[in-house]
């Protein structure tokens, strides 16, 4: 039987499975899950220098919400990591469903259309080459 308080040994066995790769991760971004995945599959696999050229000169609007926080996990790997930024790769990006905002629209003869403003989690996480 393993020694110690319950909290102990959850906080020892999460130290060892804990993921070192440095990350950065947007809650609640107003855009929706398909048109962020557009961008982050023209990114995905790219070295940092690469992707943040395809996302300055991408017209979508999500690209300037994905460049900030693509600098940021970049800022996290330099600052908490002591990475090299220029042998930083874009190994995992992805969006995930957020909440959904429901307003409705007036329409003709007094019908009502409801209209879905949805939101995602995207997630960028880097790895050295």
């Amino acid at each position: 039987m393993a020694k110690g308080h319950r909290s102990q040994i959850k906080r020892e066995r999460n130290e060892n499975t804990k993921d070192t790769r440095p990350s950065a991760k947007l809650s609640y971004a107003r855009v929706s899950v398909q048109k962020a995945c557009f961008v982050l599959d023209a990114i995905r696999g790219k070295d940092v220098q690469t992707a943040l050229g395809i996302l300055a000169y991408n017209p979508r609007y999500a690209s300037s919400v994905i460049e900030k926080l693509l600098k940021s996990a970049i800022a996290n790997a330099e600052n908490n990591n002591g990475m090299n930024a220029d042998n930083l790769y874009i190994e995992e990006c992805y969006a995930n469903k957020g909440p959904t905002m429901k307003r409705v629209k007036p329409r003709a003869q007094g019908r009502a259309y409801r209209i879905e403003k949805r939101m995602s989690h995207i997630t960028i996480v880097l790895n050295e080459r």
